[in-house]
């Protein structure tokens, strides 16, 4: 409704360019998302070799050392889930203890289950997350909620009157 206002009150020659820009505003441009300089598509195909050159140093030695059986368990399992899943609809969560899982671009808009000691916290993989644990999006503790001193506390809560 602003945008109608501010348009009739610009002069003729004007409009035409505020309103193309009204169009252009309409068809949104989002972000295309990098990581190292890669775009997405790029970094599903790459290898773990050379995935692992461009992750930070503690990664890339597991990396080095070599994906072990549990891991590679779960990215089939994330394989599968997504696999049967329509356009646009997000795939079934996957259970998981591996919070030292490493995210790689494959596990990309899958949903996991990531266990914190008690419970299972539903996450959505993004594309920001690679290199990251698992378990650094699940956390194992609840934050301290600090209130009022119980008695005892203090040494002027010694001296309260019984009545």
């Amino acid at each position: 409704f602003r945008l109608k206002n501010y348009l009739e009150t610009m002069p003729k020659d004007q409009q035409m360019d505020a309103a193309a820009y009204a169009e252009l505003k309409k068809k949104r441009q989002f972000k295309k998302f990098q990581y190292r300089g890669i775009e997405l598509e790029g970094l599903l195909d790459l290898s773990n070799e050379e995935l692992a050159r461009l992750v930070p140093a503690r990664p890339r030695r597991r990396f080095q050392r070599g994906l072990k059986r549990k891991p590679m368990a779960l990215i089939k399992k994330l394989r599968k889930a997504k696999k049967g899943v329509e356009v646009g609809e997000k795939p079934a969560c996957i259970k998981t203890h591996l919070r030292n899982m490493i995210v790689v671009p494959e596990m990309i808009g899958s949903i996991v289950g990531i266990h914190n000691g008690k419970q299972f916290n539903a996450v959505e993989i993004k594309g920001e997350m690679i290199g990251y644990y698992l378990g650094e999006f699940s956390m194992t503790y609840k934050p301290v909620r600090h209130g009022k001193a119980g008695i005892g506390a203090t040494k002027s809560s010694r001296f309260i009157p019984l009545k």
